[in-house]
């Protein structure tokens, strides 16, 4: 669902019946490109115009739309639709706080805008940024014996592409937090947040955190379209893969957990926060903090049976549900044995718990203050539609 709608009412679900009609037949009227009548219809305080909750006959929204003459071109509102409209005036007129129909799109929409996006990038020629790190094809053996959810290992072909050298920091992710609308074109972004999202542990030039994985995949599809260059997270294979580095032992390092001081900020080291990006070793192939600082989100859905039967070359287990999906790299606050490059960790709904929205928040998993992402980019530039899944699982809102 590409719509971040944060409420559910009980008779009328907004995302679902309301905003689809509104985006569709009365914002091209009725927004800041186009005001018919001095009115817009995208955002609460606009609405309260041509709305009195709990009063549809007294609502001109309702009213208009119930006789025919809005919209004027185009078919009338089907009944259900008019019907919808008067219940969810009945109920009260929810509207999900911060959220502004300006610019948003329906499903199909999003199709064709991942396609323009896709032309552009295929047209371009420039070379990755200086800020990543060019990971080599090669095979290796993913997984472990130590834990069942690690388990079987099996061997996998990995495809070479670019990785970010560092986790996606304030500093990034808040340009897409807070941008400015780009008109037609603009990525869905998140919704104003309810709490300070570093909980007071710094900004500039640290992890972004407390994202959901739906956050981090519109925001690699933001920035993809702000650079003409593709951009995606990592499925669960490659992230392993680059986090190894060529090595086959428990870190990037060795296997004695006593280097990560020289590596990691986690449980022993970290002063109960995250820290800088960027501070300790890197690994063989010039990555940092692929243990510890933040664990990351990968792709892929978390799946404890997934590697009996894993694809040997560049495995992908899409998602299909909300949760869990897979996490790699430990955090700040994990111990040593959490942060070896086969650990894995599944999304878990707990991450929402102090959310007070219903359903939870499509953008935020506010008690997950260890989590965050880096991206990578692939060498081969993938198709519209496989840039489209990547982007939208279809599985981001919770049930």
């Amino acid at each position: 669902m590409m719509l971040p709608f944060l409420f559910l009412m009980a008779g009328v679900n907004f995302e679902d019946k309301i905003a689809p009609v509104l985006i569709e037949r009365c914002v091209p009227c009725h927004s800041s490109v186009k005001v018919m009548g001095g009115v817009r219809l995208t955002t609460n305080v606009a609405m309260s115009r041509v709305v009195v909750p709990g009063a549809p006959e007294k609502s001109p929204l309702y009213l208009t739309v119930e006789s025919g003459t809005m919209p004027p071109a185009g078919p009338k509102l089907t009944q259900a639709q008019r019907d919808a409209i008067r219940d969810w005036i009945r109920e009260g007129a929810k509207w999900p706080n911060g959220i502004t129909l300006e610019g948003m799109r329906l499903p199909a929409d999003e199709r064709a805008f991942v396609g323009r996006v896709h032309d552009k990038i295929a047209a371009n020629k420039a070379p990755a940024p200086s800020n990543m790190a060019l990971i080599p094809q090669g095979n290796f053996v993913m997984g472990s014996e130590n834990h069942k959810e690690e388990a079987p290992p099996h061997k996998v072909h990995i495809d070479a592409f670019w990785m970010d050298k560092y986790e996606v920091t304030w500093d990034q992710y808040r340009q897409f937090m807070f941008a400015k609308d780009e008109g037609v074109d603009a990525v869905s972004r998140p919704t104003r947040p309810y709490v300070e999202m570093s909980f007071g542990m710094g900004i500039e030039g640290y992890p972004a955190i407390s994202m959901t994985q739906h956050a981090a995949n519109k925001y690699a599809e933001w920035l993809s379209q702000k650079t003409n260059l593709f951009y995606r997270l990592p499925t669960e294979a490659e992230w392993e893969y680059a986090c190894r580095a060529g090595t086959a032992t428990a870190y990037s390092f060795g296997d004695d957990a006593k280097q990560l001081l020289n590596y990691a900020y986690f449980a022993l080291n970290s002063g109960g926060e995250y820290q800088k990006v960027g501070l300790k070793l890197p690994n063989p192939w010039g990555l940092y903090d692929m243990h510890g600082n933040v664990m990351e989100w990968t792709l892929d859905q978390f799946s404890t049976d997934f590697y009996a039967h894993s694809p040997a070359s560049n495995p992908w287990n899409q998602a299909t549900k909300p949760y869990p999906h897979a996490v790699r790299g430990g955090s700040w606050q994990d111990p040593a044995e959490q942060l070896t490059c086969s650990a894995r960790v599944a999304s878990d709904p707990s991450w929402k718990e102090q959310d007070p929205q219903l359903p939870k928040s499509v953008w935020y998993e506010t008690d997950a203050q260890g989590l965050g992402f880096r991206l990578v980019r692939p060498l081969k530039i993938p198709s519209a539609e496989e840039m489209y899944k990547y982007w939208n699982s279809g599985v981001e809102k919770d049930n």
